[in-house]
C-alpha cells in the first residue's frame, strides 16, 4: 500500500484466519468472495484510514469515540480498530448473528478498544465523535439515524450514484454542499474492484482542507 498506515497484510493474517473460520459457521461474507477477504473487505475498510491521512493531522482519532453503524461482521470497524488503537470503537448492528462474528474476531485478536451493541441505530444511547459505515443505507437515512449524535463527521463507504444520494441528503436536511466531500478510492487502490467506490464525508460544521492544500 502506498501509505503511511501502520497495518499491512501480515498484520491482518490472524484476523483473516478468524474470519474464514467463523464465516464457515455464520455467513457474513459471500462464500465466493471469501478468497478476496483482504482486498475487498479489509482494504476497502482501510480506505477510511487513507482518507483521514490525506485530510487530517496525525492522531486525529486519538481518544475519539467512533460508531461503526451497521457493522455486520465488523467492517469497517475491526480493521480501523487495529489501525487506530487509541480510538474507541462501538460496533453496532441490529442482526445478532452478524455481531457474533464481529465479537468473536475482536476477542480473538485481543482488541481492547472495541465494544459491540446489538441495537438499531435509532435506539443506540450516547454520542460519538465520528460515525463510520459501509454500504448500509442511503446517505439521507444514515444522517437521519445519527443526526445530533456525532461531533465531527460521518465517513461512509459508498458506491454507485453517490451524487444523487448527496443531492437528496442536502435537499432533505438543508445541508450546504461544502460540508460534503467525495474521495475516490481508486485514487489509492488502482483496481477495477474499486471503480466507482468512494469515501464520503459529511461534516458536522466544516471540512478540514487536505494536508496537501
Amino acid at each position: 500500500m502506498q501509505s503511511d498506515m501502520k497495518c499491512t497484510e501480515s498484520v491482518f493474517a490472524p484476523a483473516l484466519e478468524l474470519y474464514k473460520e467463523w464465516n464457515a459457521r455464520i455467513n457474513v461474507v459471500s462464500r465466493k468472495d471469501i478468497d478476496n477477504l483482504y482486498e475487498h473487505h479489509v482494504l476497502h475498510s482501510l480506505a477510511i484510514a487513507r482518507y483521514l491521512e490525506l485530510h487530517y493531522p496525525v492522531g486525529v482519532l486519538d481518544g475519539a469515540k467512533v460508531l461503526d453503524l451497521g457493522t455486520g461482521g465488523g467492517f469497517p470497524g475491526i480493521p480501523l480498530a487495529l489501525e487506530y488503537p487509541g480510538a474507541h470503537f462501538t460496533l453496532c448492528d441490529s442482526i445478532g448473528k452478524k455481531l457474533t462474528v464481529a465479537r468473536a474476531v475482536a476477542e480473538g485478536l485481543g482488541l481492547g478498544n472495541v465494544e459491540h451493541v446489538n441495537a438499531r441505530a435509532e435506539s443506540l444511547p450516547g454520542s460519538f465523535d465520528w460515525v463510520v459505515t459501509r454500504a448500509v443505507a442511503p446517505l439521507d437515512k444514515l444522517y437521519h439515524w445519527v443526526a445530533g449524535r456525532f461531533g465531527r463527521s460521518i465517513l461512509a463507504l459508498k458506491g454507485g450514484d453517490v451524487l444523487s444520494e448527496i443531492s437528496d441528503l442536502c435537499r432533505k436536511f438543508r445541508i450546504p454542499r461544502e460540508r460534503i466531500r467525495v474521495w475516490s478510492i481508486e485514487d489509492w487502490l488502482n483496481d477495477d474492484y474499486f471503480k466507482e467506490k468512494f469515501v464520503i464525508e459529511v461534516g458536522k460544521s466544516y471540512l478540514c482542507p487536505p494536508k496537501s492544500e
